[in-house]
């Protein structure tokens, strides 16, 4: 018997070669999955560098940019406006203008994209919210976040803002309101950016919270927007004169506001309909930088979503245990490499994948194998491999490791629930292999078709060659059911082929997958023809 044979019929290794098959395979993958991950891990840089596409016109020191935010907030979204703050600021840029159009998004990806914008210092940020052809002329949720992060505020007419009560996706897909501390951050976070950029605070936290109430007043005949805790301590100031008008918003509505109402209440600096009219009103002069989200972009946020995750986690799996089940190096080994690849890769171009995702993912790797391939059955071991490279996949796809806030939460059950899926549908998948595996013609070179002339066991030394042959198995003249229910006991160790002492004589005997040490007692559990198949007592 070749010194290396993988039987799927038998549903488990032949393993006679000892551990160096073993450490090959797991040298070449792990050296091979780690060096593709770290060429991954500088993109992002690249990506920074890269020249502007040609739809997109070059840079000039003190021009102004225009980064758009529309649709989706997502990550891939953020990763792209982090990548183009950084670069418009390498290029000196003049001013920074986030074109926004969206319903809203991710909780996560909207504080990332205003704690980049709030980074900036020494450029003038305006947030646009345009009502061009094709554009929905919104900005909610999360876009009035984003919003009330830059320093000026600008509306096209027909445009609105507000809606920001945060909505938590529930793993199963289902949108559902957000947990008390999750609110309270983010009207924290709102409020801190309204008074950071003179936005009036009091719409700011309408537009969070359904228990504010906010009331239209005039203070020493200026219109304002005040929450009714704020206009009661204003109307005890006698030195004020404070008139109070109509509820702007009662309490259980969440506030929105026209581009109108918003420029009325002092929300915006302007209302303009066009490039050239926000140009004029902030002062802006020269040609602008466009930039928006080109086919990368969208690619990555394709990689990045759930259900191709989960397809990448299925075939990565898959082709890994194909691969440790075929000699060399060869398909299966590179297809796996390419789809954890776009696993890690994608996301650690969205920047939360570190070293530690990597670690956690070799070395889960590595205890599956030593479990596959080394130890009998399957036990912590195996499980603890299978849950650190669960765990590896699960943080690849966030940017904290411990969660937090309510938001943080709910993303971890979504990746949890990704990775779960994944690893189930991988496991279903590597079982039908298993089963159905010498029936497809495709896993011919995988299957043992032949006869097993010999054991792991070699020639009986007892010379029994009439009870078992010179190869080790047994001679097809006996009848073996008479040996049904007997017991005995292993001489040499069932891989899960070998010898057992049965009634004072020796046979070739196999187990049905599972590895037996030299000595365990065995019980006759079926005969099929010559075959004798036993199980540990």
């Amino acid at each position: 018997m070749n010194s290396q044979l993988y039987c799927l019929k038998t549903h488990a290794p032949v393993f006679r070669g000892g551990a160096a098959p073993f450490l090959r395979h797991l040298m070449v993958l792990s050296v091979l999955v780690f060096f593709c991950a770290a060429l991954f891990s500088l993109q992002p840089l690249a990506a920074q560098t890269q020249p502007a596409p040609a739809a997109e016109n070059a840079a000039v020191p003190g021009a102004a940019w225009i980064i758009s935010v529309k649709g989706d907030i997502s990550p891939s979204l953020a990763a792209f406006v982090r990548r183009q703050i950084k670069t418009a600021r390498e290029q000196s840029a003049g001013t920074l203008v986030f074109e926004i159009d969206t319903f809203g998004g991710r909780v996560d990806s909207a504080l990332q994209i205003t704690s980049n914008i709030l980074s900036i210092r020494d450029i003038p940020t305006i947030a646009w919210i345009n009502n061009s052809e094709g554009s929905m002329g919104v900005s909610w949720s999360a876009g009035a976040l984003i919003a009330l992060s830059c320093k000026d505020i600008y509306m096209a007419p027909g445009t609105s803002i507000g809606a920001a009560a945060p909505v938590m996706m529930s793993p199963s897909g289902e949108s559902e309101a957000a947990g008390e501390k999750t609110v309270a951050a983010v009207r924290s976070q709102m409020a801190s950016l309204a008074e950071r950029n003179g936005h009036p605070v009091g719409i700011a936290l309408a537009m969070v919270d359904l228990d504010v109430e906010l009331w239209e007043c005039t203070v020493n005949g200026s219109p304002r927007a005040l929450t009714k805790e704020d206009l009661e301590r204003l109307e005890k100031d006698t030195s004020l004169r404070v008139e109070r008008g109509s509820v702007i918003c009662p309490p259980g509505k969440l506030l929105s506001l026209t581009a109108g109402e918003a420029a009325s209440y002092g929300l915006t600096s302007g209302i303009v309909d066009s490039q050239e009219a926000l140009f004029s009103a902030a002062g802006i002069s020269g040609v602008p930088v466009l930039r928006s989200p080109g086919p990368a972009d969208s690619l990555v946020a394709l990689l990045t979503s759930g259900p191709v995750q989960i397809l990448l986690i299925i075939v990565g799996l898959v082709m890994i245990f194909m691969e440790l089940q075929s000699p060399g190096f060869g398909f299966f080994g590179v297809t796996a490499i390419i789809a954890f690849l776009l696993v890690f890769g994608s996301n650690a171009l969205l920047g939360t994948v570190a070293s530690l995702e990597m670690l956690l993912f070799l070395i889960g790797l590595a205890l599956l194998a030593v479990e596959i391939f080394i130890l009998p059955g399957f036990g912590v071991v195996g499980i603890s491999g299978i849950i650190l490279i669960g765990l590896s996949l699960v943080l690849s796809m966030q940017d904290f490791v411990f969660p937090v806030t309510d938001w943080e939460w709910s993303l971890l059950g979504r990746n949890v629930v990704v990775v779960t899926m994944g690893i189930i549908a991988s496991i279903t998948a590597i079982a039908f292999i298993v089963l159905m595996g010498p029936r497809i013609r495709i896993f011919d070179p995988l299957t043992l078709k032949t006869s097993i002339t010999g054991t792991a066991g070699g020639v009986d030394p007892g010379g029994a060659a009439g009870a078992f042959g010179t190869a080790g198995a047994n001679s097809g003249g006996e009848d073996y059911t008479l040996l049904l229910g007997k017991t005995g006991a292993a001489i040499t160790t069932l891989r899960p082929s070998g010898k057992a002492r049965i009634e004072d004589r020796i046979y070739g005997v196999e187990t049905e997958g599972a590895f037996a040490e030299s000595g365990v007692q065995v019980r006759v559990s079926k005969v099929l023809g010559s075959r004798i198949v036993v199980e540990v007592v």
